[in-house]
């Protein structure tokens, strides 16, 4: 990637004594596939980072925000945008998606049912 990741801004990753913190496994995913896609050259960091700033500037105007800030559902909202911006995915597609992901029993991501290596 030739542009660089912003570490300070409003587009900054949470991070702690300069590491990325990641609070669920989801999180760590999805800032991989907005990294790699633009490592593969699906979109431009810039593109992307403009869509994250945008995400969080409709967050902050919002009149009555009744969800706490979520950088990284801001995150997964703006590479949404970039993907379905690019026609790389449909809007339906997403939401299809994310509602089969909704479904999924709690704690799924955290299991190793479908861990062949472990003969399961």
């Amino acid at each position: 990637m030739s542009e660089s990741l912003d570490v300070e801004g409003p587009a900054a990753p949470p991070c702690s004594n300069g590491e990325l913190v990641f609070a669920e496994p989801w999180e760590s995913r999805a800032f991989g596939m907005a990294v790699s896609l633009c490592e593969a050259g699906a979109f431009t960091w810039s593109r992307f980072r403009a869509a994250l700033i945008a995400r969080i500037a409709a967050w902050e105007s919002a009149s009555a925000r009744e969800e706490r800030y979520d950088h990284y559902q801001l995150w997964l909202g703006a590479l949404e945008d970039v993907l379905v911006d690019l026609r790389t995915v449909s809007a339906d597609e997403v939401t299809a998606r994310a509602q089969a992901l909704a479904r999924r029993p709690e704690g799924h991501d955290h299991r190793d049912d479908h861990d062949s290596s472990r003969g399961h």
